[in-house]
């Protein structure tokens, strides 16, 4: 069954700006895994409070990406750029919406 994966990061002092910019660069490689989309969210109320979120239609692509090698350095690069522990959850999709824009017609 498909899924979203929810990853929260909570950065450490003064190092919010720096995890956005990593996260920003790792959260794209999950379609190199399978993954359909992906997202990085950022709390308003607390800029440290950060959510990534991947779709994947089998939790063994995602667990491929999770433990591939970009993964493995991002962590050990980044490793006291947030709390730890990490601990994703794997969400299974009921439900999904969307609208899509059109693209406008050249005239």
């Amino acid at each position: 069954m498909a899924g979203v994966v929810h990853i929260p990061w909570y950065a450490t002092g003064l190092r919010d700006d720096r995890l956005a910019d990593a996260l920003g660069q790792i959260a794209p490689v999950a379609l190199r895994y399978g993954a359909s989309a992906y997202a990085v969210h950022r709390s308003r109320d607390d800029r440290y409070k950060f959510l990534q979120m991947s779709h994947f239609e089998r939790k063994l692509d995602w667990e491929r990406y999770w433990l591939g090698p970009e993964f493995i350095d991002f962590r050990a690069r980044h490793s006291s750029w947030y709390q730890v522990p990490v601990l994703y959850v794997w969400h299974d999709e009921l439900v999904h919406g969307a609208i899509v824009a059109e693209e406008p017609v050249e005239a």
